[in-house]
């Protein structure tokens, strides 16, 4: 109830600027910010001081600290979707409840392995480095997003608020919090998520800086899935009816703890020079917006004074006129340079004046929207990331004859209960020596050097209980050829390989490039990607130390993956094709393994680490489609993967997604997309989750457990009304009738059927 009273405050204030018609704020579909400047704005004081509005907003690449432009989210399109741990189309498995830990089922969307494996489960709510939105706007701006689920026994509450800044063009400013939590449907299942980020940037000619600082808390109640599949599958086989939260869960009193700090710091100086350029578009108004302003600014002062307007504007053709260039031009025989050095001439006649006057705004016409531009040449770049994490399980029950092995005490706890810490600390700099784009007309392609020095740490417990620390360290260099500019052809390749230390022998090229060009009215974009890597395991496959997980892999060999893929984008028809082509030589992997007793309870419980002794050949296709018919839209994601392994690397043939909705407007004012999205993949041995490890795992078992072949349908109603965007939705609609195999982990179901809202608001000033 309190829910729906917050929705209903939240609406009738989003509603309330439409009918009072103040264009205080508008953001575009394509994330572009514009304001009505008919109209005087006042700001918060209350003043008649114009309020600016405008965001610009980039992301940071790790290595080089380029900037790479990005859009706002600002677009109503989909926006219900960015509540769900599965995913913006439904591509991840998941156990169930909010910010939970999830995989992706598209294997060539998944990340690389980082060093730390145990908060990558959690991309949900972990934003990487390089996908961080850095800001510059032209006044502050604020966002705040609320999503709510359920109720206050099972709901899920997700907020976010984020600031940006700017201490003038230069220097940009501001912070995000972020706070998910999910009481889940099922027992022992909670989650509880905790982020605070700051960021600024200075962005000068010749030396620009980036600084990220980022803290992340995260608590998962670990269950271990539900004891037996029937209590959703075939809840007719037990003579009691069971409601979600009573169903038997295996474990309980479990969590998992992940907290980190990450700090991030880019920077580099410019060598260049100065040149004069035309100003753009944008830049021009945004000139001529700025001059009507002071000019109607100045106006107002000088009534204020009780100053009068000109009264010469009724002069006749025998008056003489005198003044600065910009009032009066040359006449007879005055040299030009009289308008250049600014002289007080006399003027014969009205006709005299007119001719001056015609001239002198050529002259200004030619060098007005002109303005000097510095060209860096070359760039000393040099990027610093820190990263402290920290890892504990703990458990205070665990079911006797659950783990198949013990390797020390219970340390820190007593009897059957666990506390497994772990630590990682890890210290990356980077040099690196940029001739940009186009600084020579025989070299238009931009060219980097640079060298990279990793530094290490780890503790695990040991025997007694105790944490013992390993250090390694290693360095690299590399280069990369990259053409960024122009709107025809685009490429980039990026090469790098280690000498030293731990990872000595390792080696990575990248390589991506598009052409887009015209076809029938509309452009084409053809892309294409590829890479060679042969790369360690992370040290977590090649060194864990558990109570009850414990493994020494040091003769791991590398793993080769190189990849192909060709992209084919066709704005006319909405079609875009994707095909990919993976090969993989010692894959590494965790498996799992565990008994299911008559009773449904787990026992001899283990997770080791395997390679793949044969190459595994993937094949993927992807068709996205849109169709559009007056106020109908219909909108397709269709994945198809091919694996030769599949009980090595296990994936859903199919992969859908499709969304049908109307669009239309309420009272020319509100937009609106009312419609049904579904997700489905067919059926297939997914990965298990192992609560001990916090990470997903092969099934080993002999009996392996199928998910899959399930279409989850949601409904919603999803409105966007100038800076504000809102939705209401019935998640999972389609539960409990039918087929009830809503798993998408196994043993882990989802969600029941959830009436769900939220509500993004933009504010400038």
């Amino acid at each position: 109830m309190n829910r729906l009273l917050m929705l209903v405050v939240g609406l009738s204030m989003a509603l309330l600027p439409a009918i009072a018609q103040d264009d205080f704020t508008r953001i575009d579909e394509n994330g572009n910010f514009s304001s009505n400047t008919n109209e005087n704005k006042k700001d918060s004081l209350g003043s008649d001081k114009e309020i600016p509005k405008g965001l610009k907003v980039w992301t940071v690449d790790t290595r080089f600290g380029d900037r790479i432009a990005a859009q706002p989210d600002t677009l109503s399109h989909m926006f219900m979707n960015k509540l769900y741990t599965y995913g913006l189309r439904g591509e991840y498995n998941l156990l169930g409840n909010l910010a939970s830990p999830r995989l992706n089922r598209v294997f060539v969307d998944r990340p690389t392995d980082a060093q730390f494996i145990f908060t990558q489960p959690y991309s949900y709510f972990i934003v990487p480095v390089d996908r961080f939105l850095f800001t510059n706007t032209l006044s502050p701006i604020t966002n705040l997003s609320y999503f709510s689920c359920g109720d206050k026994n099972d709901g899920e509450d997700h907020f976010t608020a984020i600031f940006g800044v700017n201490a003038g063009k230069r220097v940009g400013v501001g912070f995000k919090f972020d706070y998910d939590y999910g009481r889940g449907f099922y027992q022992n299942q909670s989650t509880a998520m905790f982020n605070y980020t700051m960021y600024g940037s200075y962005l000068g000619d010749r030396y620009q800086a980036h600084l990220l600082f980022t803290t992340n808390h995260q608590k998962t109640s670990e269950n271990g899935g539900i004891t037996n599949d029937n209590y959703i599958t075939h809840p007719e086989t037990f003579n009691e009816s069971y409601s979600t939260n009573e169903i038997p869960t295996v474990l309980s009193k479990n969590w998992n703890r992940n907290d980190n700090i990450n700090v991030f710091f880019t920077h580099r100086y410019n060598i260049g020079f100065n040149r004069k350029v035309p100003m753009t578009k944008e830049e021009i108004e945004a000139k001529k917006f700025a001059l009507e302003a002071k000019k109607d600014q100045n106006l107002r002062e000088k009534n204020k004074k009780g100053h009068s307007g000109d009264n010469n504007s009724k002069d006749n053709d025998n008056k003489t006129y005198t003044g600065r260039p910009d009032n009066a031009t040359i006449a007879g025989a005055e040299p030009e340079d009289s308008v250049r050095n600014n002289a007080r001439i006399k003027v014969g006649s009205k006709a005299q004046a007119d001719s001056l006057m015609a001239i002198n705004k050529q002259t200004k016409k030619d060098t007005a929207w002109l303005k000097n531009e510095y060209v860096p040449v070359t760039s000393f770049v040099h990027t610093v990331n820190f990263e402290n994490y920290k890892r504990i399980y703990e458990a205070h029950e665990t079911p006797t004859g659950y783990y198949a092995n013990t390797y020390y005490n219970a340390g820190r706890l007593t009897g059957d209960s666990i506390f497994d810490e772990t630590r990682h600390r890890r210290l990356r700099n980077t040099l690196a020596l940029a001739l940009l784009e186009g600084f020579n007309k025989w070299a238009k392609a931009g060219i980097k050097a640079f060298i990279s020095s990793d530094i290490r740490h780890y503790e695990l417990p040991n025997t007694l209980g105790n944490l013992e620390s390993f250090n390694e360290q290693t360095m690299s260099f590399g280069g990369q050829l990259a053409k960024t500019q122009g709107k025809t052809l685009h490429y980039s390749v990026t090469a790098e390989t280690w000498f030293l230390g731990k990872d000595a022998g390792q080696l990575k090229v990248d390589a991506t490039a598009d052409l887009n060009f015209a076809l029938f009215g509309d452009t084409v974009t053809m892309a294409a990607s590829a890479f060679f890597h042969r790369t360690s395991p992370g040290f977590y496959f090649r060194h864990y130390q558990s109570r009850h997980l414990w493994w020494e892999n040091d003769n791991l060999s590398k793993t080769i993956h190189s990849r192909l893929q060709a992209t084919l984008n066709y704005q006319k028809t909405r079609t875009k094709l994707r095909f990919a082509v993976d090969e993989l030589k010692d894959y590494t992997y965790f498996a799992q393994n565990y008994t299911i007793n008559n009773d449904f309870t787990r026992s001899a419980n283990t997770v080791t680490v395997k390679q793949s002794g044969s190459a595994i050949n993937l094949l993927t296709a992807e068709l996205m489609q849109d169709v559009k018919f007056g106020p109908l839209n219909w909108e397709s994601v269709v994945t198809w993967q091919r694996t030769s392994h599949p009980d090595v690397l296990p994936l859903p043939s199919l992969n859908i997604y499709t969304n049908l909705y109307l669009r239309f407007k309420i009272a020319r004012v509100l937009n609106c997309d009312f419609g049904a999205d579904m997700r489905y993949f067919t059926a297939y041995n997914a990965p298990d989750y192992s609560a001990a490890l916090g990470q997903f795992a092969v099934q080993a078992q002999t009996d392996k457990v199928k998910i899959g072949n399930y279409p989850l349908i949601n409904v919603y109603a999803n409105f966007k009304l100038k800076q504000a965007r809102f939705f209401i939705l019935m998640n999972h609609i389609n539960a409990g009738s039918g087929n009830k195999n809503y798993f998408f982990a196994p043993h882990y179901p989802l969600n029941e059927r959830m009436l769900c809202f939220g509500l993004s608001w933009s504010f400038f000033n």
